[in-house]
């Protein structure tokens, strides 16, 4: 797969329901140039569901393989969301808005997962995903393949800490633990332990990429906002912001971690030349999901996918034209600048004046 001119990159894929499509829409560029070679994957939730499927299409058929693969994917998503009780309402329908805010369905489903637990409210465990992805994915082809290592990260409900699931222990229950979302789904038991969805602890996790030695280009391909300029002003808004904070606070963490250690060994002159030699790249389609609520991740419409498709390529597009030349060789993304108001100096007090009778 790799050529003369190709470079390398490892790829980290963020979590965020049918907004993985924006994802998909980057691999099917990255994909689609042959001078890019993709080393390791490491995805969480919508993230590790693109991160299976493109290993096992490219083990299967190449590049175009695992271009057809994803398509075929977030198609099939799509057919099987048709039949679901939760649609946009008429009038979103009628405006355009793929919200679904005002879905008298949603809004009624999920006040039920606030009130009653999984086991309750679906005994039966149904759960039409797991059975696409049991459809679409060859997990022993995935494990099998050398093309491209795959990380997987679920929470331990026990401990409340990531687990890593990396080949040849990848499966179908490693892939929906991911994606677990403990008001909608039970647990999902893997080895005697129970897993909830891997965006509470890592969304994605990079240090497993961070400590693999095979490539140096790590780029983070974020479907979450990190900033919104507007203030949250309903209860709604208020929760939904609660949970992008929630789902991008590890991410955040493990780079400030990068970065304060490389700020260290800048200082130091420490010999710690993997943390040196990493290179930190992002793609973010941030003016696209700035306009998203967080309702849409459920909505699974084909227009809608498409048009997250289109949006996740052009981002991608835009990424090689201006960064290209840069892998291999240096950062594109600056953490400096991501972490520039974390540490802000607050001025001191000002001095207190002597009260009456004190001494000057």
């Amino acid at each position: 797969m790799s050529g003369s001119h190709s470079r390398q990159i490892d790829l980290a894929l963020q979590g965020g329901g049918s907004h993985g499509a924006i994802t998909w829409g980057v691999l099917d560029r990255l994909l689609e140039d042959e001078r890019i070679e993709i080393d390791g994957i490491s995805g969480t939730s919508a993230g590790a569901m693109n991160a299976v499927v493109l290993a096992d299409g490219l083990e299967s058929g190449g590049r175009e393989g695992a271009r057809e693969a994803l398509k075929s994917f977030w198609r099939s998503v799509s057919d099987a969301a048709r039949f679901s009780p939760i649609q946009r309402s008429p009038w979103d329908w009628l405006t355009g808005n793929f919200s679904l805010d005002y879905s008298p369905s949603y809004l009624f489903f999920n006040t039920l997962t606030q009130l009653i637990p999984p086991a309750q409210l679906n005994p039966l465990g149904i759960n039409p995903l797991r059975n696409l992805v049991e459809r679409q994915v060859d997990f022993q082809r995935v494990n099998a393949t050398r093309k491209v290592k795959v990380f997987v990260t679920a929470t331990s409900v026990r401990t409340g800490r990531p687990r890593i699931f990396r080949q040849p222990d990848l499966s179908l229950d490693t892939v929906m633990a991911s994606a677990c979302l403990p008001f909608m789904f039970d647990a999902v038991e893997i080895d005697g332990d129970a897993y909830w969805d891997g965006g509470y602890s890592g969304n994605p996790a990079l240090y497993p990429l961070v400590d693999d030695q095979g490539c140096r280009d790590l780029v983070v391909v974020q479907i979450n906002p990190v900033e919104r300029n507007k203030l949250p002003g309903t209860a709604r808004e208020i929760l939904n912001r609660i949970n992008e904070i929630t789902f991008n606070s590890s991410l955040i963490k493990e780079l400030r971690s990068i970065h304060l250690l490389q700020q260290l060994i800048d200082a130091e002159g420490l010999t710690l030349e993997s943390y040196r030699a990493m290179r930190l790249h992002l793609i973010h389609a941030e003016r696209k999901v700035e306009q998203l609520s967080a309702s849409s991740k459920l909505n699974s419409e084909w227009r809608f996918l498409k048009e997250l498709h289109a949006e996740g390529y052009a981002c991608a597009d835009r990424w090689l034209e201006r960064n290209f030349q840069a892998i291999g060789e240096r950062s594109t993304f600056d953490l400096d600048e991501l972490f520039r108001d974390a540490f802000r100096p607050v001025d001191p007090p000002a001095a207190a004046k002597p009260e009456r009778g004190d001494a000057p």
